[in-house]
């Protein structure tokens, strides 16, 4: 697949930036307001595929893995496990997801503990599954339409 037009592909890298920037915001700021790790990983992942279709699947030389994303969905994952253990450690208590950061000011971007580093994990695994069901769902298409 070649991609679209000159006027989407432009309009495209115009646009990719934005929506990235803005699941970035969504998900760091998703202990404030409506939104957090979810859906700002969709919104990140919406970027990629949004690039790529645009671009074509030459755009990224394709092939039949997906270990980009699959790895970096697995290291979210763990990066959250890891967050969990150590409030159960640091947290001196026992207790699995324990908050061992300290609060701020409430309202304030730095108030709620590890909620951000929640956030920030689950929207990297969000955005790397869906980025990975996607580019199966292009590369497999062959395959699964006979």
């Amino acid at each position: 697949m070649k991609g679209m037009t000159v006027i989407v592909k432009k309009v495209t890298e115009l646009m990719c930036g934005v929506i990235f920037l803005y699941g970035i915001y969504i998900i760091i700021h998703g202990h404030l307001t409506p939104g957090g790790g979810f859906a700002g990983g969709v919104i990140i992942a919406g970027s990629f595929i949004l690039l790529i279709l645009s671009f074509g699947s030459d755009f990224l030389a394709l092939k039949k893995e997906e270990t980009g994303s699959s790895l970096i969905e697995s290291s979210a994952i763990l990066t959250f496990l890891i967050i969990a253990v150590l409030g159960m450690i640091i947290g001196g208590t026992g207790v699995f997801f324990k908050n061992f950061l300290p609060g701020g000011t409430i309202g304030k971007l730095i108030s709620a503990g590890v909620i951000p580093l929640y956030n920030i994990a689950i929207g990297m695994e969000v955005a790397a599954a869906i980025l990975t069901i996607f580019l199966a769902l292009l590369i497999y298409k062959d395959e699964v339409l006979k």
